[in-house]
């Protein structure tokens, strides 16, 4: 197979223009949705943006290749761009980008067309081959000097087992970096003579895997990497740790620095090795990190268990007269019907586990699968006690570091001992220390702060209880999925296990107004916007209804002060109402899915139409015109 099978002709652009990063991607995929290839464009086009998150794929000398493997591709696919005049895209070497590819990789494992992306990947690694592709004059002169490099190109890898010097390299998507890396430490060895045997870990796998005699014999190994590769067949070795785009930029210093690197003594993991080598991230984003890994593994225990409970309580409303009910019946709420006890008592069930979930994974999040057990049981103390989520929370963290201090204390045991470590002693220790802590020291005063929390939301009415939901409204639009909005959505969950319900609703809303305002406004203004974003702006009413309030990042991006501002006063709008008007929310995600199980659902789809509109007219009105300008 050729590269230029997966490039469409109509998928190159010889002269492009973007005042941005954000322009340009977004006119790369609109290239790339030709090849009729990406069953969901806007989807992709997150993919994308994601990927950027993690480090910008501008890697130097002019070069670009934004990337993702996701499900919204139907098959694997290239778009070309070249940018005359260049574009800003946060290179690793701060200048601007003349030539971009972008990849698009479906999920799932397909060798032969991650091998030739591998291939492309390798090739713009040679200044000749870039050179030549920047003065192409058409789409086929572009296409036939990629033929032309591709039938002299060698992939094969060293094999030596006398290399001095070996690496790794790995990235999240592993069909690009992953190999430019590789490629960039092999060209500067041979110009420097010395052997290096490169072992690449991406989306087809490990490839030209180190055995244990190379490992022995070398001088140093570098781990250029953004994923997790195995480290312990490198203990003893001396190992020098960067990320992936490192050994795409600066191969000589890595090569040169690598005998002098520390001595891998194989007590720590991955990440701690590249927080200590210089890629430590900042403390508020290592402790989000870890709650969200536990957030997510929660999510699917409350979201079924919150719907199937909200299922159990609408049974029981369509069968029982609350207004002359017993005392005894409206207690039983919920569980006074065959069908509805069914639902609560499985609901019930699921549910049950959303503390547990949260600790345990949080605490996996830290110190790896020894800190699961532990974490588990930290979160089953916070369950029986009184503090709840905010016990589950701290659990969790607790848990983790726990371990972490288990395995650097018993690091002075014989090897011998080391498949022992992680049955026996850190979940006997962990367990035994982290219940402790939790009875005596963690669950006394975070059960009083937490009754009082849940009391003071109980009797929170009026203006007061308005006031929270459009703070809670307009931090979900804050930064579309960001910290803020994150911290509003965790408040919400956590106020559904405290019984208020009405929290949860507030949050909901106010995060799918923003995906709305967008689409709304791109359909009644569309002299503010460009065709591009017409076309995108309407698979934000999907988005939004689907409560993704992700779906308005990429406008947000182009336009932060107007689209934001519109948004979190649309958001903070549609909270507040949904507070005023009653409304009661038990599952914690679902969008117009859920709207059946909503309390007082036909205020809350007035409350959402109103934020919506506020926003829209207000971004409509104040966006400047864009009619006359490029596509």
């Amino acid at each position: 197979m050729k590269i230029t099978d997966l490039l469409n002709l109509e998928c190159i652009c010889l002269n492009a223009k973007a005042e941005s990063k954000a322009e340009a991607i977004t006119q790369a995929v609109e290239l790339m949705s030709k090849s009729g290839n990406l069953v969901d464009t806007q989807a992709y086009k997150q993919a994308v943006l994601k990927r950027e998150e993690e480090g910008s794929t501008g890697i130097g000398e002019g070069i670009a290749i934004p990337h993702a493997k996701s499900s919204s591709v139907k098959n694997a696919s290239l778009t070309a761009m070249i940018f005359p005049d260049g574009v800003d895209f946060d290179s690793l070497d701060g200048e601007k980008v003349k030539l971009l590819f972008m990849i698009a990789a479906p999920e799932g494992k397909n060798e032969a067309h991650l091998e030739i992306l591998s291939q492309l990947s390798e090739l713009l690694m040679q200044s000749d081959f870039v050179a030549k592709l920047l003065e192409a004059k058409t789409p086929q002169e572009f296409s036939s000097i990629i033929d032309e490099a591709q039938g002299v190109q060698k992939i094969e890898r060293k094999q030596s087992e006398n290399a001095k010097i070996l690496a790794v390299t790995a990235c999240p998507t592993g069909i690009a970096h992953t190999y430019m890396a590789a490629q960039a430490l092999e060209n500067k060895a041979q110009e420097l003579g010395i052997e290096i045997k490169v072992e690449t870990r991406g989306s087809s796998g490990a490839k030209n895997e180190l055995n244990q005699e190379e490992i022995k014999n070398a001088e140093a190994i570098i781990i250029a990497a953004d994923t997790q590769v195995p480290l312990e067949r490198f203990k003893g070795k001396r190992v020098l740790f960067v990320k992936v785009a490192e050994g795409i930029s600066r191969p000589q210093e890595l090569i040169t620095q690598a005998p002098n690197a520390p001595i891998y003594q194989g007590a720590k993991d991955f990440e701690e090795v590249r927080e200590e080598e210089g890629a430590k991230p900042s403390l508020g984003h290592t402790l989000y990190k870890h709650l969200m890994n536990g957030v997510s593994y929660m999510l699917p225990f409350v979201v079924g268990g919150g719907i199937l409970i909200a299922l159990a309580f609408l049974i029981d409303g369509y069968f029982i007269d609350l207004a002359n009910a017993s005392e005894e019946v409206k207690k039983s709420f919920g569980s006074n019907h065959e069908i509805s006890k069914f639902f609560m008592d499985i609901g019930g069930m699921a549910f049950g586990f959303m503390f547990p979930i949260l600790a345990g994974f949080i605490a996996l999040s830290i110190a790896d699968r020894p800190a699961l057990a532990v974490g588990f049981i930290g979160g089953a103390i916070a369950k029986a006690g009184t503090s709840g989520f905010l016990g589950a929370i701290l659990a969790g963290f607790l848990a983790g570091y726990v371990v972490l201090g288990l395995k650097r204390a018993l690091s002075f045991l014989p090897q011998s001992l080391d498949g022992m470590k992680p049955i026996l002693l850190y979940p006997l220790l962990g367990i035994l220390i982290t219940s402790l802590v939790m009875i005596f020291v963690i669950e006394p005063p975070v059960g009083i702060v937490n009754t009082l929390l849940n009391e003071g939301l109980n009797s929170m009415n009026g203006e007061w209880k308005i006031l929270l939901g459009i703070l809670l409204g307009a931090m979900m639009a804050t930064d579309l999925g960001g910290p803020i909005n994150k911290a509003a959505y965790v408040f919400g969950v956590a106020s559904i296990a405290s019984g208020n319900f009405d929290v949860m609703a507030s949050v909901m809303v106010g995060g799918m107004v923003p995906p709305l305002v967008i689409a709304l406004s791109t359909t009644f203004f569309k002299t503010k916007f460009t065709p591009s974003e017409q076309k995108s702006g309407l698979s934000n009413y999907v988005m939004g209804l689907s409560f993704i309030t992700e779906g308005a990042i990429p406008f947000a991006a182009s336009d932060p002060l107007r689209v934001l501002s519109s948004c979190m006063i649309g958001s903070g709008i549609a909270g507040g109402l949904s507070m005023y008007f009653g409304c009661a929310l038990m599952a914690p995600h679902g969008g117009i899915f859920v709207f059946p199980v909503v309390e007082n659902v036909l205020y809350y789809c007035l409350a959402l139409l109103i934020g919506s509109v506020i926003g829209a007219l207000i971004l409509g009105f104040w966006k400047k015109e864009k009619i006359n300008e490029r596509n």
